[in-house]
């Protein structure tokens, strides 16, 4: 064997070796190692993280934090990759684009619906009580029996509604994007285990699914003045336990703005909330503009907030990725002046960008402090 090639073949199998992938590149050795995407320390504090495909050109992306990635070939191998830079502290949602088609990550087993898996740096806080379900696993994830078919006469249209009473039910938590939470994170489960723990009481789940995001979630009282005048009385005559006089609103990004503005125009309905990266930068023409993030800081809501509103029943949880960083000074006036006004307040920061796989767990760590 020539030096060339031996060098080559060292190449081969050396490749990964760092990221734990003994063997040479393309093997069916090392396939059977292939798993998650694997991290390995960078010299700017962050981390370099490799991603594999095989078979066919790819490119990775990913939900919010990046713009897509190309994976290159190794040689001559069935093996695409990447190694991508990431900071410290992130979880993020991506699949992989191959032929037109969107894929999730054969060899990650954690997920997000069929489509998206969830990669984390080493140092990403743990997110206990979320199932481990990714591509080609075998779990068939549970549903909520119960299902209101819902009209809404106000909001217009038919929706399915469905409920949870989880530890056997107790106050009613309304999750806004319902469906994201029934298929693509499954709340469900990930609730009754946290109940099951004992870190939150009993609650009854209502997974509330959006037609239109931005015309529902928008700072209008069609939605709020429809869940308590149709809704809420639907859940008391479905048969689950609920006490919907303890109300909690869980809402993520556009669902966190529409919390608060329930929270403010609504406050016999609203006083517990728990808002992810609320879209605190809205204002009615924002989209209209070419940088929908570039107007008033704190928009609509902020300038409701300086008219100093008592909001001395309301009790919200205010979490917003680390990484988003045109979302944070939004947020942060947003807090500061709910704060101001008498509401009683927390504030975190998940390590994520705008991505509901960033935002789970805070979802089950805020409903329980709202309730408590």
């Amino acid at each position: 064997m020539t030096d060339h090639a031996t060098g080559l073949a060292a190449d081969l199998e050396n490749a990964f070796v760092e990221f734990g992938l003994p063997g040479e590149v393309g093997t069916a050795e090392f396939w059977a190692a292939a798993g998650a995407p694997a991290s390995v320390p960078a010299d700017d504090g962050g981390w370099t993280t490799l991603f594999l495909w095989r078979g066919s050109p790819a490119s990775i992306a990913f939900e919010s934090w990046s713009e897509p990635v190309p994976l290159r070939r190794w040689g001559d191998t069935d093996c695409w990759y990447a190694k991508v830079s990431m900071p410290a502290r992130l979880r993020v949602t991506y699949q992989f684009l191959a032929g037109g088609e969107a894929y999730a990550d054969p060899f990650n087993p954690v997920g997000a619906g069929g489509e998206r898996s969830i990669a984390a740096t080493p140092d990403a806080p743990v997110q206990p009580h979320w199932p481990v379900v990714g591509a080609g696993t075998d779990v068939v994830l549970p549903l909520p029996r119960t299902r209101i078919r819902w009209a809404g006469a106000r909001l217009g249209g038919r929706r399915t509604v469905r409920v949870h009473p989880a530890g056997g039910g107790g106050p009613v938590v309304l999750l806004l994007d319902g469906d994201d939470w029934l298929y693509l994170h499954p709340a469900m489960t990930a609730f009754d285990s946290a109940v099951s723990g004992g870190e939150m009481p009993p609650v009854t789940l209502v997974f509330l699914p959006a037609k239109d995001r931005g015309a529902e979630f928008a700072c209008r009282p069609e939605l709020w003045e429809s869940v308590r005048d149709e809704l809420l009385p639907l859940v008391a005559e479905s048969g689950v336990p609920a006490d919907p006089d303890r109300l909690v609103v869980a809402g993520q990004s556009l669902g966190g703005l529409s919390a608060m503005y329930a929270a403010l125009q609504f406050p016999d309905l609203v006083s517990r909330v728990a808002c992810q990266s609320g879209s605190f930068w809205w204002t009615p023409d924002a989209m209209e503009r070419p940088d929908p993030l570039g107007g008033p800081v704190g928009g609509t809501i902020a300038a409701r907030l300086r008219e100093r509103p008592d909001l001395s029943g309301l009790r919200i949880a205010f979490d917003v990725g680390e990484h988003e960083t045109r979302m944070l000074p939004h947020c942060q006036l947003t807090e500061t002046l709910a704060e101001q006004a008498g509401a009683t307040v927390r504030v975190s920061r998940s390590a994520s960008d705008h991505d509901r796989a960033g935002w789970r767990h805070a979802l089950l760590r805020d409903v329980a402090w709202a309730l408590a």
